[in-house]
């Protein structure tokens, strides 16, 4: 409780003398006016043991070894004092127990002194004792004064300055005096003005770097307890901690945390470091370091060691909190997805890979950077270097377990990170047990049948460890949220025993399941179709790119081909519960009727997981061939159809597909587009035309097998030769019909394309023939010296209809489209408005009269555009959290 005012102090004699008296929380101080910046005595208050009134306006300071005698003005201000004084002392006893070493004033001084002893000061007639102790200097009257605390003042060295100015005398310069000091050899002196400068340093570093961090608010309390005005921190996890969890968090190991302080350890704190630590916060380490504390789990300011040891495992160690990353489990997938992401700017993205179990050292396949430390390098992201530099050494998760193959059964094991143990496994009467060996009766743990909930394979990973290499690896995920990872010599055997497994815990109305190849199966609840009140239970099996769904009444649905889906999303669900993933789908060779949508919902977050990352991987581009890339409904490459249908949108200007676009541009928005079409929206102004037709035929160039296959190619160029047109044509029918499904429906999207371009040819001078010499070569993936490869493109183009068998419906439904392309082109050359604009009415939350607004939507207008009409209009702002969707209904089909 800071407090000043004038008190009379006594010498030995008892002669009272004025003196200004200050009390601030570590020190009680007197000067001699109001005025000095240095005291002429200083009393630490974690000393003063008792404070009371010895007589009229006379009170006495009691500490451990001295008494002080102070007089005031009168009586009312000496009752303050008392106050006052009697009730720091009493918090500080209070708080005795949880003093740290900024509090304990003489005890901080004695253990972090770095040079003491005596020297002369100008003005003294005595030797004073001299202390340099972090970024302050003390001074003493003698050594024992120093034992007890009992200074005469200290000088804050962030002011300060010191210079030698002979041979053993030295100057420490301040802006309120100047300090002469006099050793006794020029040794010592030079010993003193070194440890003085570096006190100096220390004194400017530290400040500056505690401020600096504290900048951020987050920062301003400590990561894991909330204590205000953390000082320390761990430089590899990047979170801001107080001293009692810092040294626990100094028991958790430097393999897991790396402690350092923001006042003392100065040379660790380079600018990137400090930078490092106001782009990240705490706030952000939190989100996923403790993503799912329960509160009564939470630690605060008062918690004890034992509490905070405990937390700190949990959160640190186990990684229990974590929010996992949802590639976690797939080794191969993190390390691929961490190379990525350092070398942009989200850190957070780093930080779940890295600590969901990506490797820092993992190898990237590019031999100039082989490491992604080389990669962060190479992109400039100074950040991410600094963070992988820190956590270079650092040992994260395991908790799976493991299988051998040995003459006589099979070997089981706990894996911890990579390592595989030895353990003889059986399976009988639906429990899967693991031995120490086949010679012991207890087993070291069991897994009971009917706690399984999902069985996935991995024929094509090698796990390697000191026991061996174990290709053919399974995993077993439990009700409990746990992993186990088996592991065997061989995918054969690793199948056998998936199969065994599945046996035991499938419920007979999916049996049919188990005559699959699968890769991975399991129970889940769903919902799909037009009930979507309830989720029911069902059993999954991923065979490939094509879920397969048999429901709890043993109806098998149709399968689902994951490559065709139209839209993949997870979806939010209360606070507590596993997310859903959510995707409109449409089954193998659809029917008449339209796609459904189908939601799959989780209940332990380590299985949705593992579900969510495999349904992504199965639904997306998983090769350069055109059957391996994403597809529509009508087996078109969904990157064909996405660029096809913004260049028709956006207009062919003058030298489309002549004119090359930007080549950085097209190779990013090619390798966006391979990685995920379905979540790459093509937009006016934020992509140019030259830049989507560039990449489009840059597709073709590079197409695995070619678009027209290396078997049919040459009969297409051999075609060319035929002088009789109707022969001709009959030629490339029949060599259509040979074309694999895929390449088929890819040839007759791409020349329907070209087609409408050439309709435009007045405008864009690209007629048949121009478009032939440029996707010739591209489609034939020849130099462009065989005129053969452009005559193909131009006899296709020029004989679509009869070479497609285009019907008469389909024709004019093109004539449409193109006679509604050049109605909107004129329209937007004359400056009126664009066709395709109407009025549409829509309803917030229901449908009535009071709800309706009735906008209008524009060709291009999108469906987060008309909400955000919307919610402006009827002024409600958007939360945090909220989640706001537009819908269509079609009554006679699902919404």
């Amino acid at each position: 409780i800071p407090s000043n005012g004038s008190l009379r102090s006594p010498p030995r004699s008892y002669i009272y003398q004025k003196r200004w008296v200050k009390l601030d929380t570590d020190y009680l101080r007197y000067f001699d006016s109001e005025k000095d910046t240095y005291s002429k005595r200083l009393i630490p208050v974690s000393s003063i043991s008792r404070v009371a009134s010895v007589g009229d306006q006379k009170f006495e300071v009691v500490t451990n070894n001295r008494n002080f005698v102070f007089r005031a003005e009168n009586d009312v201000d000496r009752n303050e004092w008392i106050r006052t004084l009697q009730q720091i002392a009493e918090e500080r006893k209070s708080k005795a127990p949880e003093r740290t070493s900024m509090s304990s004033a003489t005890d901080s001084v004695t253990e972090l002194a770095d040079k003491s002893g005596f020297l002369e000061l100008r003005g003294f007639k005595h030797k004073l004792f001299v202390v340099v102790a972090g970024d302050k200097v003390f001074l003493y009257k003698n050594a024992e004064d120093h034992r007890l605390g009992i200074g005469i003042t200290y000088i804050e060295m962030n002011v300060g300055n010191v210079k030698e100015v002979d041979r053993r005398g030295f100057d420490l310069t301040t802006p309120y005096r100047i300090f002469s000091f006099s050793a006794d050899s020029e040794q010592e002196k030079e010993e003193w003005v070194e440890a003085m400068q570096q006190s100096i340093a220390e004194a400017l570093s530290n400040s500056e770097v505690a401020e600096k961090i504290w900048a951020v608010e987050s920062n301003r309390f400590c990561a894991d307890c909330g204590s205000p005005k953390p000082d320390w921190a761990s430089i590899n996890l990047c979170v801001v901690i107080c001293k009692r969890c810092a040294g626990e968090h100094r028991g958790l190991g430097p393999g897991i945390t790396k402690v350092r302080s923001l006042k003392m350890d100065r040379k660790v704190w380079t600018e990137e470091l400090i930078e490092l630590f106001q782009q990240f916060g705490n706030m952000m380490a939190n989100q996923f370091w403790a993503a799912n504390v329960p509160p009564s789990e939470a630690i605060g300011p008062t918690s004890g060691s034992q509490e905070r040891r405990r937390f700190l495992i949990a959160k640190y160690r186990e990684g229990k909190y974590r929010h996992y990353h949802p590639l976690f489990g797939n080794q191969e997938e993190l390390d691929r997805a961490l190379c990525a992401a350092v070398t942009t700017s989200d850190l957070a993205e780093t930080q779940a890979l890295l600590f969901c179990g990506a490797s820092v050292t993992c190898d990237t396949g590019d031999p100039q950077c082989p490491t992604p430390l080389a990669l962060a390098e190479r992109s400039g992201q100074r950040l991410q270097m600094e963070f992988l530099l820190h956590n270079k050494t650092s040992g994260w998760f395991g908790g799976c377990c493991g299988v051998g193959q040995s003459s006589g059964g099979l070997l089981s094991s706990l894996l911890c990170r990579a390592e595989f143990s030895r353990r003889w496994c059986t399976l009988q009467d639906g429990v899967l047990s693991y031995y120490e060996s086949d010679r012991n009766a207890v087993p070291n743990g069991e897994i009971r049948v009917e706690e399984i909930v999902c069985l996935p394979l991995h024929s094509r990973r090698a796990w390697h460890s000191c026991s061996g290499t174990h290709v053919g690896t399974f995993e077993v995920y439990t009700e409990a949220d746990r992993l186990y990872l088996f592991g065997l010599e061989g995918p054969d055997s690793a199948r056998e025993w998936l199969k065994s497994i599945a046996k035991s815990f499938v419920h007979p109305c999916a049996e049919e399941l188990l005559a699959l190849d699968f890769e991975r199966l399991g129970r889940l609840h769903y919902k799909g179709g037009l009930t979507l009140e309830r989720a029911q239970e069902g059993w999954f099996a991923l065979v490939g790119s094509t879920l397969h769904v048999c429901s709890e009444d043993g109806r098998r649905q149709e399968p689902l081909q994951l490559r065709k889906l139209q839209e993949l999303c997870e979806c939010p669900c209360p606070a507590g519960r596993t997310p859903c993933l959510g995707g409109r789908v449409c089954p193998p060779n659809p029917p008449s009727r339209a796609g459904r949508t189908l939601y799959i919902q989780g209940e332990r977050k380590l299985d949705f997981l593992g579900w969510v990352h495999a349904i992504q991987k199965a639904a997306g581009s998983s090769g350069d061939t055109l059957s391996e890339q994403q597809l529509t409904e009508s087996d078109v490459p969904l990157l064909v159809d996405r660029c096809i249908d913004y260049i028709t949108q956006c207009g062919t200007a003058q030298g489309i597909y002549r004119k090359s676009g930007q080549n950085s541009k097209t190779t990013s928005l090619l390798e966006v587009l391979q990685r995920d079409a379905r979540r790459v929206r093509l937009k006016e102004g934020e992509h140019q035309v030259d830049d989507v037709a560039n990449t489009l035929k840059r597709f073709f160039r590079d197409l695995g097998d070619g678009l027209f296959t290396r078997r049919w190619a040459p009969d297409w160029l051999w075609a060319t030769a035929l002088e009789d047109e109707e022969a001709k044509v009959g030629e490339y029918r029949q060599l259509l019909a040979a074309l694999p499904p895929v390449n088929r429906a890819t040839l007759k999207a791409l020349i329907n394309h070209l087609f409408r371009v050439q309709c435009f040819s007045g405008e864009n001078q690209m007629n048949t023939h121009n478009l032939a010499i440029v996707f010739g070569p591209t489609l034939f993936q020849t130099d462009g010296k065989d005129y053969k490869a452009g005559r193909v493109v131009e006899d296709l183009i020029s004989h679509y209809v009869e070479i497609f068998n285009v019907n008469d419906q389909e024709m004019k439904k093109q004539q449409d489209e193109i006679t509604a392309i050049m109605k909107m082109r004129e329209a937007s050359s004359s400056g009126t408005q664009q066709a395709g604009d109407f009025i549409c009415t829509v309803y917030l939350e229901e449908k009535k009269t009071e709800t309706e607004q009735h906008v209008k939507v524009s060709a291009t207008m999108t469906a987060e555009e008309l909400t955000f009409e919307i919610l402006d209009r009827r002024k409600i702002v958007m939360k945090e959290k909220d989640y706001w969707s537009c819908f269509e209904v079609n009554e006679r089909e699902e919404a």
